[in-house]
């Protein structure tokens, strides 16, 4: 069994330093819509190998691991007090 992940690391639109790590065998489309109308547009940003020992600046790389391999996929959130407040899934 291989203990890394391969991903792709999205920027979300509507939300400034907010991410979507996206296992790399899926495509958006197969994302619950909820979480596409939080997001907004979905850009590219890079292609991660992602193993235990590989170190991440803002969270940490077994949780994003472990929901890669659970759901397909993590939502990193902006660091702390930097969420806008139209960032619900009713907007």
């Amino acid at each position: 069994m291989t203990v890394s992940v391969e991903c792709i690391v999205f920027r979300c639109r509507k939300q400034e330093e907010m991410y979507l790590y996206l296992r790399a065998d899926l495509n958006t489309a197969e994302l619950p819509q909820a979480l596409l109308k939080m997001t907004g547009h979905l850009t590219p940003v890079m292609n991660l190998d992602l193993a235990p020992a590989r170190k991440l600046a803002r969270v940490d790389v077994a949780q994003v691991i472990g929901a890669l391999r659970e759901t397909g996929y993590f939502l990193q959130m902006p660091p702390d007090g930097r969420i806008k407040a139209h960032l619900y899934s009713g907007d």
